[in-house]
């Protein structure tokens, strides 16, 4: 795994900077040997000693997938899904649908392939558990070996993105069950990264799926638990905004889910949203019966609260429009 910085500029006179990932201010990681799509930036980073900064002139035989690269690594620093939008086909099969990879800049260098200009810093490699970079094997060239300083295969953990099928798989239970403990310990922001993460995988394998089919359905029915517990831990930490938007996401899909409705009927009454409150806390008594005991106290709960803000509010207000005496 290596992490490293780059910036994209164009072979022009002005040497135009296309990307900055220090600007985005996320490093760049790649595995080596998992077929990233910009094939030769192995070759380059393969070539380079750790702490070192080098420019790379490239021709456009090897850069023709760069727009496509840009794009979801645009998407990831914006905070959205890379693959948000596209149909179940590869990435050059949803530019033919599209037309476009949303940026203006990119659309270009996918009309006009041309030379680029990368400049890159290396500054971490860590070996996979059992294993050695590929230039680090018996045969491969020693200078290559040397300057990388390969850190402890122990200190490698592989991200989600890498994953195949089967390890996404097999990682969602053990996520959940550490967002479990973290819970129990009230580190609820941390418990909350491990739901998150967990949902991430799924939806990663939903993405392959035709939706409501029964694959599809089938890692649904994993996915609304985990979404549940990261509102809880968001309403623990304060987020209600945060709430209220996954848990009507989750309703537009499954309206019948009754612990849905009391988280967002929560939220709703933490900012003040009254009468959507009342309706969300009546629609729980009316799907799950066995909730009506919680949804009680809950309604009574609310209205203390909005009859104490209710004479606060009267008060603030006669204190606004009382006339002012003289000294």
């Amino acid at each position: 795994q290596i992490t490293f910085h780059f910036q994209t500029l164009k072979d022009d006179f002005e040497r135009t900077v296309i990307d900055d990932s220090r600007e985005a201010g996320i490093p760049m990681e790649i595995i080596v040997g998992k077929m990233f799509k910009l094939e030769i930036w192995e070759t380059l980073l393969s070539s380079m000693r750790t702490g070192e900064v080098a420019e790379f002139w490239c021709d456009a035989i090897h850069t023709g997938m760069y727009a496509l690269v840009s794009r979801g690594m645009r998407r990831i620093a914006e905070g959205r899904d890379p693959l948000e939008g596209q149909k179940h086909r590869c990435g050059m099969g949803n530019m033919f649908d599209y037309h476009s990879t949303g940026y203006d800049d990119l659309d270009e260098l996918q009309r006009t392939p041309q030379p680029l200009i990368f400049i890159m810093e290396l500054f971490r490699v860590r070996g996979m558990a059992g294993e050695l970079p590929a230039w680090g094997r018996p045969g491969q060239a020693a200078h290559l070996l040397l300057p990388m300083q390969v850190e402890e295969p122990s200190a490698y953990k592989r991200d989600t993105w890498a994953m195949s099928k089967e390890e996404k798989l097999a990682a969602v239970p053990i996520l959940h069950s550490e967002g479990n403990r973290l819970v129990l310990r009230k580190e609820f922001g941390q418990a909350a990264a491990k739901y998150q993460e967990a949902v991430i995988c799924l939806r990663n394998l939903q993405a392959k799926e035709k939706p409501w089919e029964d694959g599809w359905l089938k890692l649904e029915s994993l996915v609304t638990p985990l979404v549940l517990n990261y509102c809880q831990c968001q309403l623990e930490l304060g987020e209600y905004y945060e709430v209220l938007e996954h848990t009507t996401e989750l309703l537009q899909k499954h309206n019948d889910n009754a612990k849905a409705y009391f988280k967002r009927a929560k939220a709703h009454a933490a900012v003040w949203n009254e009468r959507e409150a009342r309706e969300d806390f009546l629609r729980v008594a009316h799907l799950d019966p066995s909730m009506a005991a919680a949804v009680k106290k809950e309604l009574k709960q609310l209205g203390e609260r909005m009859r104490k803000k209710h004479v606060e509010d009267r008060k603030r207000y006669q204190g606004l429009f009382q006339p002012s005496r003289g000294p």
